[in-house]
């Protein structure tokens, strides 16, 4: 599936304090483009329950539902897409187990890696981690700023960043030339979420005017 080159704010959704159904609901009124759902180390039962729930809400609307890791999950549940990190199943495996159509992204955390992953043609990459970030077991190295920079500049892809951002740092982000980006925990951890994506939006209409 060919998708936009800039969508904005990428939401990735791991234990929202509001609940999974509720947080999507909201992304869903906020036409926010994309929802990850991204359940590390969760049974496949529970993964595939919460799945089937958000892609309910997310069917026939504007936000594109992603599952994380899990090529079989997103085809059960007829997901929009799936997301797999570098550790995870070659992109062309993957692609021989989903359906065609569906949306395939790629993490990469190098320019290295960066050139790699759009020669295989992903729908997407995500780029990071800019900042530290607690929302993994295992993070890979934090890339800053100039090695975002120089990952954005080697896609050929739509790019999103991930890894540490939120509001104390979204305008050294987007002043960099981010044009997608997701702020994991300032959303998640929130119980005013419709708060943060207004907020969002109103940062990101800053840098491209008249987007949200």
């Amino acid at each position: 599936m060919s998708i936009n080159s800039q969508f904005g704010f990428y939401a990735v959704l791991t234990d929202p304090l509001v609940g999974y159904e509720e947080m999507t609901r909201i992304l869903v009124d906020h036409n926010i483009a994309f929802v990850q759902l991204r359940m590390k180390d969760a049974p496949h039962d529970l993964i595939r329950r919460t799945a089937e729930k958000m892609r309910h809400i997310t069917l026939g609307s504007l936000t594109k539902f992603i599952v994380n890791d899990s090529p079989e999950i997103a085809v059960e549940v007829s997901a929009d897409g799936v997301h797999i990190g570098q550790d995870d199943f070659p992109i062309e495996d993957v692609r021989a187990m989903i359906k065609p159509g569906m949306i395939i992204g790629l993490s990469t955390h190098s320019p290295s890696q960066t050139s790699d992953a759009c020669m295989r043609c992903p729908d997407y990459i995500g780029v990071g981690p800019v900042y530290a970030t607690p929302t993994k077991k295992n993070p890979d190295p934090v890339i800053g700023i100039d090695g975002m920079k120089k990952q954005l500049d080697a896609a050929s892809v739509p790019a999103v960043v991930i890894g540490g951002i939120d509001f104390s740092n979204l305008h050294d982000v987007l002043s960099a030339g981010a044009k997608n980006f997701c702020m994991v925990r300032q959303l998640t951890k929130s119980d005013k979420p419709s708060v943060v994506l207004d907020n969002v939006k109103k940062i990101y209409n800053n840098y491209y005017p008249g987007f949200y």
